[in-house]
């Protein structure tokens, strides 16, 4: 059984009185410690299916001619609803946006230190250990002399490199990326990726990146492309 996989779902969104189907039937499977990436031209379905393995969105419903599944680890996202489906996400789960969505208020230390602690809730939250994994972190991506400051004093690769961090605090075993150089250049895009392909071969970690570079693609073990919401070949 694949350590992640999507079978068959369908995703369609309401626009007013309309309708726009975003995925038909799109299919994909994931085994440990793979680095899958996938492709496809804007509107294929490629972010919208990350959301869905990634539990940020539910796929369609089923209906009598229409059967659906996504699971992680043999367990079927249908019998994970609530705080089950929360902790996939907090535990299983490091997300990397094209965005960064780092909270300007706080400092990066700050932004990463969040995430320890959204998973550990406030009783269990450790704050000493989670600021020494943090610092250890951002040291490890070059950023040990940013501790203090606020993204809008970071540049886009600095920011995303925060967002790195944030991603991987909790060691997760399951890395999804959007986009993770979408907005960077190319010598800092290559930066970030020899940094993710780096803790994956020290981790073993799992990682399924949507992009729309070449370059990306190449450095993956397997490319799955969409097409108008269905995967046409691998």
């Amino acid at each position: 059984m694949p350590y992640l996989s999507a079978t068959n779902v369908h995703k369609t969104y309401k626009l007013k009185r309309h309708r726009i189907p975003v995925l038909r039937g799109a299919s994909v499977s994931v085994e440990k410690g793979e680095f899958v990436a996938i492709v496809g031209a804007t509107g294929s379905g490629k972010s919208t299916l990350l959301h869905l393995l990634g539990g940020l969105d539910r796929p369609d419903r089923d209906t009598a001619d229409q059967q659906s599944d996504i699971t992680f680890g043999g367990t079927s996202f249908k019998s994970m609803w609530g705080r089950r489906l929360d902790r996939y996400r907090a535990e299983s789960v490091g997300f990397v946006f094209q965005f960064y969505h780092l909270l300007p208020e706080l400092n990066i230390l700050e932004n990463v230190c969040l995430a320890a602690m959204v998973n550990k809730g406030r009783l269990r939250y450790d704050k000493a250990a989670a600021t020494a994994k943090a610092e250890a972190l951002l040291a490890e991506l070059g950023l040990s002399h940013r501790l203090g400051h606020r993204s809008g004093e970071l540049s886009g690769g600095e920011r995303q490199r925060v967002a790195l961090a944030r991603a991987l605090i909790n060691d997760p075993p399951l890395l999804l990326a959007d986009e993770p150089t979408g907005n960077l250049d190319a010598k800092t895009g290559g930066g970030i990726m020899d940094q993710l392909l780096a803790h994956r071969k020290a981790t073993g970690q799992t990682m399924v990146i949507v992009t729309h570079s070449a370059e990306v693609a190449a450095r993956a073990d397997r490319v799955v492309r969409l097409v108008e919401g269905r995967v046409v070949n691998e």
